[in-house]
């Protein structure tokens, strides 16, 4: 997996919607690499999880759940199994 991370800047006038998108489906991705697949290299930041969490708060709750249940699917996680992976304290 390549490296996922892009400095998303909310103040920038060119943000898309897409980079949004990106950046959560990003931390996602990290996270199942990370916690689920054991991957040697581990990808998760903390500026990947900031960039994540600051994208979450203009993504429609219906986004969010498409990307992770999709990505669930693509790795073949759980669905519960991956809520609890990101959202541990929930």
């Amino acid at each position: 997996m390549a490296a996922l991370h892009m400095a998303l800047d909310l103040n920038d006038p060119e943000l898309e919607f897409s980079d949004l998108v990106y950046a959560y489906q990003s931390w996602v991705m990290a996270v199942i690499n990370d916690e689920k697949l054991g991957g040697d290299d581990k990808l998760l930041t903390d500026d990947i999880t900031e960039d994540a969490l600051n994208s979450m708060r203009f993504l429609p709750g219906e986004v969010t759940s498409a990307i992770e249940t999709s990505l669930a699917r693509v790795y073949e996680v759980d669905a519960d199994e991956l809520a609890e992976l990101l959202f541990p304290e929930d």
